[in-house]
């Protein structure tokens, strides 16, 4: 075997351990699509990263106890297309939050909107990232 066909099926072989993102992409499958979940919240982080913006905040429940959520976004570019931008939430923002939880019963959501304090509503592009 030549040289140049060595080169080629060694790259072939090897473009799988490039492509991990493609590979490991989720989608909204641990999702129920089916039921909307809304909650009043305090935001304790907002990550306006890639592959998906993360919203953490933590929920009062009638009894007192804090439960730690995490609401995850679509991409920055998408987010952005919708008028976010890395500093729409801060630490301590009060919101109303709507998306669809996890399955598994964890406290995780795919986010759908966000009502802030101020009364605007921002919400989230879907096609690009979820479809099924």
């Amino acid at each position: 075997m030549d040289v140049k066909r060595l080169m080629l099926v060694a790259l072939v072989a090897g473009l799988p351990m490039f492509s991990p993102p493609v590979i490991a992409h989720h989608g909204s499958a641990a999702y129920d699509l089916s039921k909307v979940t809304t909650m009043k919240g305090t935001v304790t982080d907002f990550q306006f990263i890639n592959p998906h913006v993360e919203i953490y905040f933590d929920v009062t429940s009638p009894a007192g106890d804090v439960q730690k959520w995490v609401a995850e976004g679509v991409s920055v570019g998408s987010m952005a297309r919708g008028g976010w931008t890395r500093n729409t939430l801060k630490v301590g923002d009060q919101i109303t939050i709507e998306g669809h939880s996890a399955r598994n019963g964890s406290r995780a959501m795919i986010l759908n909107k966000i009502v802030l304090s101020d009364g605007r509503t921002l919400t989230t592009e879907r096609a690009d990232d979820y479809a099924n």
